[in-house]
Parts: C-alpha cells; sequence; structure tokens
C-alpha cells in the first residue's frame, strides 16, 4: 500500500522482463504503471473512462517525454522526474 492519501490499492505483476502496475486512484481513476527490461521503456499513464488523458514515458528513442491532458497523442520534453514526481504530478492532473 502507499502512504499517499489519494492511492486506495496498489496491484503488481510480473512477467519475464516486464513489470506492470495498476495504483487505484480516487475519483475512478488509476495509473498504469509499465517498465520493460528489454527495451529500457518505462511508461506512466493516468486513465479515466478507460482512456489515457495523462502519461509520462522514457524510452530510448525519444527520452524522458509526457502526453498532456488536452493532447493526450503529442510528446512533449521533460526533465527526468523521479516515480514519486511522476506519480505526484498524474495525481494532481
Amino acid at each position: 500500500m502507499s502512504d499517499r492519501p489519494f492511492v486506495q490499492l496498489v496491484d503488481v505483476e510480473t512477467e519475464a522482463i516486464v513489470v506492470r502496475g495498476r495504483v487505484l486512484l480516487e475519483r475512478n481513476r488509476f495509473l498504469q504503471v509499465c517498465f520493460n527490461e528489454e527495451t529500457g521503456t518505462t511508461a506512466f499513464a493516468l486513465i479515466e473512462d478507460e482512456q489515457r488523458i495523462r502519461g509520462v514515458e522514457y524510452d530510448d528513442l525519444r527520452g524522458e517525454h509526457v502526453h498532456s491532458v488536452n493532447f493526450p497523442d503529442q510528446h512533449r520534453d521533460i526533465d527526468p522526474m523521479t516515480p514519486e514526481e511522476v506519480v505526484e504530478a498524474l495525481a494532481d492532473a
């Protein structure tokens, strides 16, 4: 569990080189987290009504970037963030 008041439940599963997690939040939202060891990709996506409304990702091609609330399919480069900073930023969206 988390010490953050907006986190209701944390569920994590591992499959060989991929770790996936889901953090259930308030307001019927959840945070989907995925790390792929082979590709080096880390992705955080805030999901509401089964759609990504915001996301922060790192991959070797584009580096660290964000998908905003208004333009979730576009990438905007950002400075690196810790996982804790990503969760706080997405929870505030």
